[in-house]
C-alpha cells in the first residue's frame, strides 16, 4: 500500500470528519521522483473540540506513528473542528516553497 493511502485510510478510520485532505507534497522538495516522504493533512473534525492545537496533533502523531518512524520526513497538519473549518470558509494556508537542499542551491 502507498503511504499515501495508508494515511487516507488511517485518518478515515480514526476520525468522524467532514472534510479530509491528505497531499502528497514530496515534488515540492529535494527529494527522488515519486517520493512519499513530505504530506499536507487537512482534517475536519468535531473530534477535536475541546482539545488544543497539541492535544490534535498528538492524536494524529500517535494515529500515524510507523509512517512517522519510516518513510514520512515531514507532515504538516491543519486540523480543525467544524465551526473553525466554516470561519476559515473551508480553505487551509498554503504550504511554504522548500528552500532546503538543492533546491535552495538552484537560487
Amino acid at each position: 500500500m502507498h503511504v499515501q493511502n495508508a494515511i487516507e485510510e488511517k485518518l478515515r478510520k480514526a476520525f468522524n470528519s467532514t472534510h479530509q485532505e491528505v497531499l502528497n507534497e514530496s515534488h515540492m522538495h529535494s527529494v527522488p521522483p515519486n517520493s512519499e516522504t513530505h504530506f499536507k493533512v487537512t482534517l475536519v473534525s468535531d473530534d477535536f473540540v475541546g482539545k488544543r492545537k497539541v492535544g490534535r496533533h498528538q492524536m494524529v502523531y500517535g494515529l500515524l506513528k510507523d509512517e512517522l518512524d519510516g518513510p514520512v520526513h515531514a507532515l504538516a497538519l491543519h486540523l480543525y473542528t467544524q465551526d473553525e473549518w466554516n470561519a476559515r470558509n473551508g480553505l487551509p494556508p498554503d504550504s511554504p516553497n522548500c528552500l532546503g537542499g538543492s533546491k535552495k542551491e538552484a537560487q
